[in-house]
């Protein structure tokens, strides 16, 4: 086997292959040196110990390359209207389809300002409110500068920075804008009431922000 090892390569299969034989000091330097670049983490004593021990299979990796990962894009604001992904199907426009969804909020409410007892205190249950999340909440416009939105009651399916969409009772949705409004809301026996120009938020930026108690300018 060592004698195969060390045999010349012919010299039709070395032009085939671009490599001449080499002998000596040169096959021997060549060999340590190759030896040395594919175990580079070993000293030459240990590498000596091993290739007497056992047979090495040697072979030459390039190192792997870092693949980024490409991180998912969302969609931006001009796709989502493009694609109308929140806009409500007239076929989902139904009243009686968000009863279960009031059903949760009042749930939801209670629990948030632990469970609304008489004795409760009301500047803490407004503060609560403020923060809260309003969808499926029945709302009624009390006040507004825009005469026709007055009366209007509804269950909020939709809070955008600076309206309300209500679905009435007659399956109609209605788009009340929140500045110039005021609504009023029924949670367990309170009656509370809205300052739509407080809430020009996105309700989740709404719940992590810090409101000042102060006075409010009527309409």
């Amino acid at each position: 086997m060592e004698r195969v090892v060390q045999s010349e390569i012919p010299s039709d299969q070395s032009h085939l292959l671009g490599v001449e034989s080499q002998h000596g000091a040169d096959a021997e330097a060549f060999t340590k040196a190759f030896v040395k670049n594919s175990i580079p983490h070993m000293k030459d004593a240990a590498i000596e110990d091993m290739m007497a021990r056992k047979a090495v299979v040697l072979e030459y990796k390039r190192p792997k390359k870092k693949v980024k990962k490409a991180k998912a894009k969302g969609l931006n604001a001009k796709e989502r209207r493009r694609l109308q992904i929140f806009q409500l199907k007239p076929e989902h426009q139904k009243y009686e389809l968000f009863l279960p969804l009031h059903e949760l909020w009042k749930s939801y409410i209670e629990d948030l300002c632990n469970g609304l007892k008489p004795g409760s205190n009301p500047q803490v249950i407004q503060q609560k409110l403020l923060k809260a999340d309003f969808h499926g909440a029945i709302l009624t416009v009390v006040r507004s500068k825009c005469p026709s939105y007055v009366g209007l009651t509804g269950i909020l399916v939709q809070e955008l920075k600076h309206i309300f969409k209500l679905i009435t009772k007659e399956d109609k949705l209605k788009v009340i804008p929140k500045r110039n409004s005021v609504f009023s809301v029924e949670v367990g026996g309170f009656v509370s009431h809205i300052y739509g120009s407080k809430f020009e938020l996105r309700s989740s930026e709404r719940s992590a922000k810090k409101f000042k108690v102060k006075g409010t300018i009527d309409l």
